[in-house]
């Protein structure tokens, strides 16, 4: 099956047929579905088709996760900097993951270190998601958050 430049069907053709009808059109013959019966070919410009799909694949936003470390005794100045971040990061459409590392006895204080958290979270006056509840990994206690759209 053979399909010109114009999205119109030609119908079953031979290969050397197929292949003579795009040289002389100037495109080239791109098998489109090898396991189809029969198999589909299309005559078209396949430099043109690959620079469109290259440039589509560059266009596709790349989301990034940025990373921002509080500790349990962080300082005032400390958590407006850390904000600002935060911020900036979902504002420029990343993900944020923010971490707590609890030191020596601070493991004995989870509980607090989670209101630290949520404590943070919810100062930052902007609106977000949170992927996952916040999650204890041995001293470390981390949430996911993205910009609510």
């Amino acid at each position: 099956m053979v399909i010109d430049e114009k999205g119109e069907q030609l119908g079953v053709l031979e290969t050397s047929q197929a292949l003579t009808m795009a040289q002389e059109r100037g495109f080239d013959l791109v098998e489109v579905s090898p396991v189809a019966k029969p198999p589909v070919c299309r005559i078209m410009d396949y430099g043109k088709f690959q620079y469109k799909q290259n440039r589509t694949q560059q266009k596709a936003k790349k989301v990034e996760t940025k990373g921002v470390r509080l500790s349990f005794k962080i300082g005032e100045h400390d958590l407006l900097v850390k904000k600002k971040q935060v911020t900036k990061f979902l504002d420029q459409g990343h993900n944020v993951k923010v971490e707590l590392r609890l030191k020596g006895r601070e493991r004995a204080f989870k509980p607090k270190a989670r209101e630290k958290i949520k404590q943070f979270l919810e100062s930052l006056g902007i609106e977000y998601k949170m992927d996952k509840d916040i999650q204890a990994q041995g001293p470390t206690l981390s949430v996911t958050i993205s910009k609510n759209n």
